[in-house]
């Protein structure tokens, strides 16, 4: 289990098999994506610190410092930041 810190803010916790953006999903938190495979960029964040493994094949471009939580994985504690997300809306 790793945690991430998220735009300095919320830390979630995520397991060694979710991305980072299914873990946020499972934390109560819409992160902005379009397409969960690396192709669009629209989740591009910029790590901060710690380490993540990349699923797949990224076809968004991404400088150094940032990483898709779509298709990413975090290794260790990771902290993240430029994360376009909302809090789910609770139903009855």
């Amino acid at each position: 289990m790793s945690q991430v810190k998220i735009n300095g803010q919320v830390t979630i916790v995520t397991n060694p098999s979710q991305t980072i953006l299914d873990a946020m999903e499972t934390n109560g938190l819409e992160a902005e994506y379009h397409c969960r495979d690396g192709h669009c960029g629209a989740c591009r964040c910029k790590l901060i610190s710690g380490e993540t493994e990349t699923v797949g094949f990224a076809m968004a471009y991404t400088q150094p410092d940032e990483i898709l939580p779509c298709i990413s994985k975090a290794k260790t504690d990771i902290e993240i930041d430029k994360v376009q997300y909302s809090l789910k809306q609770r139903r009855a």
